[in-house]
């Protein structure tokens, strides 16, 4: 065989294993075939491990945009990663996101896909409330297992977070860690922890009585009930709606404080004067699932299945140390 006959023969090989390789982390990552139909309660891992390089964060309002620009690091412990329900380490990533400085409400809820995130924390890790996991493997149908029933081991962490395969860190449920840090009190309004997708502020739980003026602080419900009654069966899921799927939860009216994207209009510490505002919540869905002005594109995951691909724009150069994020307002 010729020396470029060869090369040719080396190079069709070593496309062939690749694609060979890539399939099988497909089919590995998102092809899985759960059959679990009962939620059995999540057990978390401990949050005991030092992060694994500084966190960096930097909001600030550029023209009409609010900025936020992370490398994904979280500024509290972490469970240990890989464990036996996650096998990927941490990794800096390096988000831009750019939101609406003055976001609008649109004329229709958008709901959340599943391969975008809902926003990110004033930390910098995303929120990122879904998971790419179904019954028996049938990608993209109704039922999604819920990550927070614990029906799958999925190595979620004490702040209800876990890693993707491209070391992305990101919250599934309320941020412990990050709550502890800015110091939640039952006894006051919520601090601004985050920014959806949409440019509205995020809060946790904790808010006005009377959404028009400061009042009693009171534990914001959802309005999200489980549906009553059994499964269909058959190839869909058997069993009573317990919570193990995304699809056993339904929104009922006025059954809470919020409305279907998990938020309201209301006075803040921050917009004294009103704004849309989502709340994070003890009930389902903790984070928000839809939103009510429009998502930014940034959000949205990019190249490959859902699950392994970054997100945010990559950033012209590398982040530097950290920065005082800039007040909401400004």
């Amino acid at each position: 065989m010729s020396f470029s006959k060869l090369q040719k023969f080396a190079a069709a090989a070593f496309a062939f294993t690749s694609i060979v390789l890539l399939v099988g982390i497909s089919l590995a990552q998102f092809g899985r075939r759960h059959t679990a139909t009962k939620a059995r309660g999540l057990t978390k891992v401990p949050a005991n491990v030092p992060p694994r390089g500084a966190n960096y964060v930097a909001i600030q309002v550029e023209g009409d945009q609010r900025v936020i620009r992370s490398n994904g690091i979280p500024d509290h412990k972490t469970g240990q990663f890989p464990n036996s329900g996650n096998p990927h380490h941490i990794e800096a990533q390096q988000y831009v996101y750019r939101v609406p400085a003055r976001p609008e409400v649109a004329a229709r809820p958008t709901q959340l896909g599943m391969g975008g995130s809902f926003g990110v924390a004033i930390n910098g890790v995303p929120f990122d409330p879904g998971a790419a996991e179904f019954f028996n493997g049938q990608m993209g149908s109704r039922w999604q297992y819920e990550p927070l029933s614990g029906a799958i081991a999925l190595g979620i962490d004490a702040s209800h977070a876990h890693v993707q395969p491209s070391g992305a860190y990101h919250y599934h449920g309320l941020p412990d860690g990050l709550l502890d840090n800015v110091h939640l009190d039952p006894e006051a309004h919520s601090p601004l922890i985050g920014w959806a997708a949409d440019g509205f502020p995020i809060y946790a739980m904790y808010g006005y009585q009377d959404s028009e003026q400061e009042s009693k602080i009171v534990s914001l419900r959802s309005s999200y009930k489980l549906r009553q009654g059994m499964r269909p069966g058959g190839r869909e899921p058997t069993g009573k709606y317990d919570g193990t799927f995304v699809a056993d939860y339904e929104y009922v009216e006025g059954s809470g404080d919020l409305d279907e994207c998990n938020g309201r209009h209301t006075v803040t510490p921050e917009f004294p004067a009103g704004t849309y505002a989502y709340f994070l919540t003890e009930q389902w869905p903790v984070i928000p699932r839809n939103f009510r002005g429009t998502p930014s594109d940034d959000f949205m995951k990019r190249g490959g299945p859902p699950g392994m691909e970054s997100r945010g724009r990559p950033p012209g150069r590398g982040f530097g140390p950290p920065r005082r994020p800039r007040p909401p307002g400004q």
